[in-house]
């Protein structure tokens, strides 16, 4: 078929990639517009735009849809389906109208529960055991479309934001795909019991409380790794928290329980596994306890 694709971030790079792999014909790429970044706070354009831009696929970078000229341009494409994989821009009647069979997206959740915009955080973060993909209809509303498939992920407490989003993204390439095979398909409509919004991550809450069980305080951890980072002070120094694992003992939530990096909760402890201090790269447990030790008793701030 003929597709417009509208994706912004990594997760998208591997559905639009299988849509290619699959034959479909892409007649252009929507993305967010280049952003400031690094050092030099220099432009740099989204990994969907330098992804099709490498493949030789026109490219746009509209602020909005809103405005008559950026909905005539997109219906001029004259496309037979859009795909849409976080692409962060609320898509207007007129460019959901357009495409012949409709706007198609990814979303990492198991509809209706996660919908909005931090689905894999929030998953995790919530303590729940199986995440997924759904493949839906876009309408005007929030994530509230007809589902046409899904598939399921299991959660463990080894799982981080980023092994999460790594297998959605595979998974959800495969199943675009499979749903483009009957685009008429109009799906199932959504259950309007266990309605649940994933908010966006706010950087204020990335803070570890150590009162907190060590299994929530370990889905804390895991559901802000890589990005914005679960942290704690100590020793004067603001450490980010990437990965950790349930421990055994217990005492003052917040401190150190032995040499190595184990630390009380509200109930149980758990371990810092890999770790990261400001302005150095992340390290496992036992590198970065040569260079920053840690002793029992120290409690973190």
């Amino acid at each position: 078929m003929r597709l417009a694709f509208m994706g912004t971030p990594d997760f998208s790079v591997p559905v639009l990639a299988a849509l290619l792999d699959a034959g479909h014909e892409i007649s252009c790429i929507y993305s967010q517009p280049p952003r400031a970044a690094g050092r030099g706070m220099k432009e740099k354009p989204s990994p969907v735009q330098a992804f099709g831009e490498a493949r030789g696929i026109p490219v746009r970078t509209p602020a909005s849809l809103r405005g008559l000229a950026e909905q005539a341009d997109f219906a001029a494409l004259h496309n037979d389906a859009a795909v849409v994989v976080a692409y962060g821009l609320l898509l207007p009647k007129p460019v959901l109208e357009a495409p012949r069979h409709g706007c198609f997206n990814v979303h990492a959740s198991l509809l209706p529960r996660w919908r909005g915009a931090a689905p894999i955080q929030r998953a995790i973060m919530a303590g729940d055991d199986t995440s997924g993909v759904c493949i839906m209809r876009l309408e005007e509303g929030l994530d509230t479309g007809p589902v046409l498939l899904r598939g399921e992920v299991a959660i463990s407490d080894r799982t981080t934001a980023a092994s999460l989003h790594d297998d959605l993204s595979v998974l959800g390439a495969r199943l675009m795909v499979q749903a483009l095979e009957n685009p008429s398909d109009p799906g199932v409509p959504q259950a309007t019991e266990g309605v649940t919004y994933a908010r966006k991550i706010d950087k204020a809450e990335a803070r570890i409380d150590f009162t907190r069980p060590a299994r929530e305080v370990l889905r804390h951890v895991h559901g802000l790794s890589p990005f914005p980072g679960a942290w704690l002070e100590v020793k004067g120094a603001r450490l980010k928290v990437l990965e950790v694992s349930l421990a055994e003992g217990g005492g003052l939530p917040g401190r150190f329980l032995d040499d190595d990096l184990t630390i009380a909760c509200g109930a149980g402890a758990v371990r810092l596994e890999r770790l990261q201090r400001e302005g150095k790269g992340a390290m496992a447990r036992a590198d970065f306890r040569r260079g920053f030790a840690i002793l029992a008793g120290t409690e973190a701030g």
